[in-house]
């Protein structure tokens, strides 16, 4: 049986695992043979973190969590994709999560290539022409509102992420409107290690 824990209590668990990540004081929940045997049938996640592919954004380490804590899923510059719909999905209607966590990070090469080809008209070749199209709104968005820098339009990408979530999903939007499910858009500052709210859907 899915952990009954509510969006709040979720995010409280991630903020107590990201405050003992930035003291270096880590206490690796989770990660012995005990748990790796008890999890063989089941998985009962209590969040699920919808992140950038880069190597400096573990889920697992900055969260200090461990086997079975989070169900994660990845792709460059969180994009968002049929895949990444059905397993955000999957995870709220079938695993019974009661959290999704959309994390952006500073210096994102997507949205830095996605910056680029706005300013120089020259698109990518390949399957990253697909991940700067789809960036590329966000980056719009950003640039109306007066912003320049990567970082700031990082933000902006999170932010319009999360609530491409909710307006793409059916599932998860009426998970959110019963109050059973919160999107949260959260960056991630690689210098202090800090992962930050910056918007969200549904109560906290």
């Amino acid at each position: 049986m899915t952990q009954q824990l509510t969006p709040a209590a979720a995010w409280l668990r991630l903020q107590e695992g990201n405050a003992r990540f930035v003291a270096s004081d880590v206490s690796h929940p989770n990660q012995d043979a005990l748990r790796r045997t008890a999890l063989v049938n089941d998985q009962n996640p209590f969040a699920v973190i919808f992140g950038c592919s880069d190597s400096r954004l573990a889920a697992e380490i900055i969260f200090d969590l461990g086997l079975g804590d989070v169900f994660v899923v990845r792709t460059a510059g969180q994009v968002i994709d049929d895949a990444v719909l059905g397993s955000l999905e999957y995870s709220v209607s079938v695993l019974g999560v009661p959290l999704i966590v959309i994390l952006g990070h500073d210096s994102c090469g997507a949205v830095t290539a996605t910056m680029n080809a706005i300013e120089t008209g020259d698109m990518p070749t390949g399957f990253l022409r697909d991940l700067v199209e789809r960036i590329t709104p966000s980056v719009l968005t950003a640039r109306r509102a007066g912003i320049s820098d990567v970082n700031t339009t990082v933000i902006e990408h999170t932010k319009q992420t999360a609530q491409r979530l909710v307006d793409s999903s059916r599932v998860i939007s009426d998970a959110v409107e019963d109050g059973a499910v919160a999107v949260i858009g959260v960056s991630y500052r690689l210098d202090e290690g800090k992962a930050v709210l910056v918007s969200g859907f549904g109560a906290l």
